[in-house]
Protein backbone atom coordinates (compact mmCIF):
# COMPACT_ATOMS: atom_id res chain seq x y z
CA UNK A 1 0.00 0.00 0.00
CA UNK A 2 1.94 2.37 -1.58
CA UNK A 3 -0.72 5.29 -1.39
CA UNK A 4 -3.41 6.34 0.35
CA UNK A 5 -7.74 5.52 0.09
CA UNK A 6 -10.62 7.94 0.62
CA UNK A 7 -12.43 4.83 1.69
CA UNK A 8 -10.59 4.89 4.62
CA UNK A 9 -12.38 8.71 5.49
CA UNK A 10 -14.98 6.75 7.36
CA UNK A 11 -11.96 5.39 9.72
CA UNK A 12 -10.66 8.71 9.68
CA UNK A 13 -13.56 10.39 10.95
CA UNK A 14 -13.48 8.21 13.63
CA UNK A 15 -10.44 9.08 14.62
CA UNK A 16 -11.10 12.79 15.08
CA UNK A 17 -13.36 12.03 18.16
CA UNK A 18 -10.80 10.03 19.79
CA UNK A 19 -8.11 12.64 19.62
CA UNK A 20 -6.98 13.26 23.73
CA UNK A 21 -9.60 11.04 24.80
CA UNK A 22 -8.83 8.85 27.99
CA UNK A 23 -11.09 5.70 26.56
CA UNK A 24 -8.56 3.90 25.99
CA UNK A 25 -6.05 4.88 28.67
CA UNK A 26 -3.78 2.34 30.37
CA UNK A 27 -0.21 1.82 32.20
CA UNK A 28 1.97 1.61 29.39
CA UNK A 29 1.89 5.43 29.08
CA UNK A 30 4.11 5.74 32.34
CA UNK A 31 6.27 2.71 31.43
CA UNK A 32 7.39 4.24 27.73
CA UNK A 33 7.76 7.51 29.38
CA UNK A 34 9.78 6.11 31.83
CA UNK A 35 12.01 4.10 29.36
CA UNK A 36 12.74 8.12 27.22
CA UNK A 37 13.66 8.96 30.77
CA UNK A 38 16.03 6.09 31.48
CA UNK A 39 17.51 6.48 27.63
CA UNK A 40 18.40 10.27 28.17
CA UNK A 41 19.65 10.21 31.91
CA UNK A 42 21.81 7.59 30.67
CA UNK A 43 23.30 9.48 27.57
CA UNK A 44 23.45 12.80 30.16
CA UNK A 45 25.69 10.43 32.98
CA UNK A 46 28.13 9.74 29.70
CA UNK A 47 28.35 13.41 28.38
CA UNK A 48 26.94 11.90 25.50
CA UNK A 49 25.78 15.60 24.45
CA UNK A 50 25.63 14.74 20.30
CA UNK A 51 23.41 12.00 21.10
CA UNK A 52 21.12 14.03 23.33
CA UNK A 53 21.15 17.15 20.54
CA UNK A 54 20.65 14.62 17.74
CA UNK A 55 17.31 13.09 19.75
CA UNK A 56 15.98 16.39 20.77
CA UNK A 57 16.48 17.94 17.30
CA UNK A 58 14.45 15.40 15.72
CA UNK A 59 11.87 15.65 18.00
CA UNK A 60 11.13 19.04 17.70
CA UNK A 61 10.99 18.69 14.07
CA UNK A 62 8.67 15.92 14.48
CA UNK A 63 6.13 17.65 16.86
CA UNK A 64 6.17 20.90 14.20
CA UNK A 65 5.17 18.51 11.32
CA UNK A 66 2.73 16.90 13.86
CA UNK A 67 1.14 20.17 14.75
CA UNK A 68 0.96 21.39 10.74
CA UNK A 69 -0.38 17.76 9.70
CA UNK A 70 -3.36 18.26 12.58
CA UNK A 71 -3.50 22.09 11.05
CA UNK A 72 -4.07 20.63 7.42
CA UNK A 73 -6.83 18.12 8.82
CA UNK A 74 -8.47 21.20 10.97
CA UNK A 75 -8.54 23.33 6.88
CA UNK A 76 -9.25 20.34 4.46
CA UNK A 77 -11.32 18.07 5.98
CA UNK A 78 -8.30 15.18 6.42
CA UNK A 79 -4.66 15.08 8.01
CA UNK A 80 -2.30 13.39 6.02
CA UNK A 81 -1.97 11.01 8.46
CA UNK A 82 -4.02 9.59 10.90
CA UNK A 83 -3.67 7.50 14.14
CA UNK A 84 -6.52 5.16 15.03
CA UNK A 85 -8.20 5.10 18.53
CA UNK A 86 -8.13 1.11 18.83
CA UNK A 87 -4.10 1.17 18.10
CA UNK A 88 -3.15 3.77 20.73
CA UNK A 89 -3.42 4.25 24.45
CA UNK A 90 -3.73 7.88 23.78
CA UNK A 91 -4.43 9.85 21.03
CA UNK A 92 -2.04 13.22 21.07
CA UNK A 93 -2.70 15.18 17.86
CA UNK A 94 -4.72 13.35 14.81
CA UNK A 95 -1.87 12.01 13.64
CA UNK A 96 0.23 10.50 16.43
CA UNK A 97 -0.30 8.47 19.57
CA UNK A 98 1.79 8.72 22.26
CA UNK A 99 3.57 5.31 21.62
CA UNK A 100 4.75 6.46 18.09
CA UNK A 101 5.79 9.79 19.44
CA UNK A 102 7.27 8.08 22.34
CA UNK A 103 9.41 6.35 19.23
CA UNK A 104 10.41 9.03 18.02
CA UNK A 105 11.78 11.08 21.07
CA UNK A 106 14.34 8.56 20.98
CA UNK A 107 14.90 7.62 17.30
CA UNK A 108 17.22 10.68 16.63
CA UNK A 109 19.14 9.39 19.37
CA UNK A 110 19.88 5.85 18.75
CA UNK A 111 20.18 6.42 14.88
CA UNK A 112 23.42 9.02 15.47
CA UNK A 113 25.15 6.49 17.10
CA UNK A 114 25.83 4.41 13.92
CA UNK A 115 26.78 7.78 11.85
CA UNK A 116 31.14 8.19 11.52
CA UNK A 117 32.95 9.85 13.33
CA UNK A 118 33.95 12.24 10.24
CA UNK A 119 31.45 14.70 9.80
CA UNK A 120 33.14 15.62 6.51
CA UNK A 121 33.15 12.02 5.49
CA UNK A 122 31.99 10.47 1.59
CA UNK A 123 30.51 7.08 0.89
CA UNK A 124 30.11 6.65 -2.86
CA UNK A 125 30.79 9.99 -3.07
CA UNK A 126 28.38 11.20 -1.18
CA UNK A 127 28.41 13.33 2.27
CA UNK A 128 27.82 10.58 4.95
CA UNK A 129 25.02 12.81 6.94
CA UNK A 130 23.45 13.15 4.07
CA UNK A 131 23.44 8.61 2.96
CA UNK A 132 22.72 7.88 6.47
CA UNK A 133 19.78 10.30 6.14
CA UNK A 134 18.31 9.08 3.10
CA UNK A 135 18.48 5.39 4.26
CA UNK A 136 17.30 6.12 7.81
CA UNK A 137 14.36 7.88 5.80
CA UNK A 138 14.11 5.07 3.31
CA UNK A 139 13.57 2.64 6.11
CA UNK A 140 11.20 4.22 8.02
CA UNK A 141 8.91 5.25 4.72
CA UNK A 142 9.13 1.40 4.49
CA UNK A 143 8.17 1.05 8.17
CA UNK A 144 5.20 3.12 7.30
CA UNK A 145 4.02 1.52 4.35
CA UNK A 146 3.39 -1.70 6.26
CA UNK A 147 1.54 0.83 8.74
CA UNK A 148 -0.72 2.10 6.62
CA UNK A 149 -1.87 -1.59 5.67
CA UNK A 150 -2.94 -1.98 9.13
CA UNK A 151 -6.06 -0.52 10.76
CA UNK A 152 -3.29 1.54 12.95
CA UNK A 153 -2.53 4.06 10.51
CA UNK A 154 -4.70 5.64 8.04
CA UNK A 155 -4.00 7.73 4.98
CA UNK A 156 -6.92 9.51 3.04
CA UNK A 157 -5.58 10.94 0.09
CA UNK A 158 -4.51 8.97 -3.16
CA UNK A 159 -1.83 11.55 -3.81
CA UNK A 160 -0.09 10.88 0.02
CA UNK A 161 1.90 7.72 0.46
CA UNK A 162 5.45 6.66 0.81
CA UNK A 163 7.24 8.16 -1.23
CA UNK A 164 5.77 11.44 -0.40
CA UNK A 165 6.06 10.99 3.26
CA UNK A 166 10.02 9.96 2.30
CA UNK A 167 11.03 13.23 0.59
CA UNK A 168 9.07 16.13 2.45
CA UNK A 169 9.33 14.08 6.30
CA UNK A 170 11.37 11.30 7.31
CA UNK A 171 14.37 13.24 5.03
CA UNK A 172 13.94 16.36 6.74
CA UNK A 173 14.02 14.21 10.57
CA UNK A 174 17.35 12.58 10.15
CA UNK A 175 18.74 15.77 8.44
CA UNK A 176 18.02 18.07 11.92
CA UNK A 177 19.06 14.59 13.73
CA UNK A 178 22.45 14.17 11.87
CA UNK A 179 23.26 17.33 10.72
CA UNK A 180 22.64 19.61 14.10
CA UNK A 181 24.91 17.76 16.52
CA UNK A 182 27.42 19.37 14.15
CA UNK A 183 26.83 22.42 14.84
CA UNK A 184 28.26 25.05 17.32
CA UNK A 185 26.77 24.13 20.66
CA UNK A 186 24.92 27.96 20.70
CA UNK A 187 24.09 27.05 17.28
CA UNK A 188 22.56 23.43 18.31
CA UNK A 189 20.33 25.07 21.72
CA UNK A 190 19.30 27.72 19.76
CA UNK A 191 17.76 25.44 16.91
CA UNK A 192 16.59 22.82 19.43
CA UNK A 193 15.30 25.56 22.10
CA UNK A 194 13.56 28.29 18.93
CA UNK A 195 12.13 25.05 17.56
CA UNK A 196 10.74 23.60 20.68
CA UNK A 197 9.38 26.88 21.91
CA UNK A 198 7.74 27.25 18.87
CA UNK A 199 6.06 23.95 19.16
CA UNK A 200 4.64 24.91 22.38
CA UNK A 201 3.60 28.55 21.39
CA UNK A 202 1.27 26.52 19.09
CA UNK A 203 0.13 23.87 20.79
CA UNK A 204 -0.73 26.82 23.76
CA UNK A 205 -2.64 28.67 20.86
CA UNK A 206 -4.15 25.85 18.55
CA UNK A 207 -5.09 23.32 21.03
CA UNK A 208 -7.77 25.41 22.58
CA UNK A 209 -9.30 26.87 19.44
CA UNK A 210 -9.45 23.34 18.60
CA UNK A 211 -7.65 23.52 15.69
CA UNK A 212 -5.17 20.72 16.50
Amino acid sequence: MWFGNPEYAVAADRAKSAVRSVDNFNWTFIALLAFVVYVYASEIQKKNFRAISAGLALYTVHWFYEIMNAVIGTASGYALWTVSPESTSFILLIGVSWELSIMFAVAGLIMSKILPEDPRGKILGVNNRWLFAVVNAAFFSAVEIFLASTPAFIWVYSWWGAIPVFVTTYIPFFLAAFLVPDLAPKKQIGFIAGLGALDIVLLAVLIPLGIV
